[in-house]
């Protein structure tokens, strides 16, 4: 009868030792849990289908043109292609506003103009009384 561990004057006992990992059934677990989360990702996305109603309201206007603040790397400032003082600023955007606070104003400054500057203009168009202001960027990021 054959033992279920080998005596040392048996002819397996001068087998080598493997000190090799196999990985075989480390990859087919590997395999499995991929298939498994392929299976369930789409279906752990919520999708409900709502029918929603119709708005009656009709969209507000667009203003025509909109109105830039720009920061230059100079530290000039400008309202639309008009140098303007920053000390004049509030006064010149309520004039070319009419007064409308809850307009958006679009703020451009050069990437090289400091941040204490962009800052110090964001801080002058709050204290005016325009909090809708919009950053503008260049697209591509290049």
């Amino acid at each position: 009868m054959a033992s279920l561990f080998p005596s040392p004057d048996d002819d397996t006992a001068d087998m080598p030792e493997l000190s090799e990992i196999n990985v075989t059934p480390f990859i087919d677990v590997m395999l499995v849990l991929l298939i498994i989360f392929m299976v369930v990702s789409p279906l752990a996305t919520v999708d409900l289908k709502i029918d929603l109603p119709a708005a009656t309201a009709k969209p507000e206007p667009r203003a025509e043109k909109p109105l830039f603040v720009s920061l230059k790397a100079d530290h000039s400032l400008y309202l639309g292609e008009a140098p303007v003082a920053r000390a004049q600023l509030g006064r010149l955007l309520d004039a070319e506003t009419g007064g409308d606070r809850q307009r958006t104003l679009f703020f451009q400054a050069d990437k090289q103009a400091a941040y204490e500057d962009v800052l110090g203009v964001m801080d002058a168009l709050r204290q005016a009384g325009y909090l809708k202001v919009g950053l503008v960027g260049r697209e591509g990021g290049g």
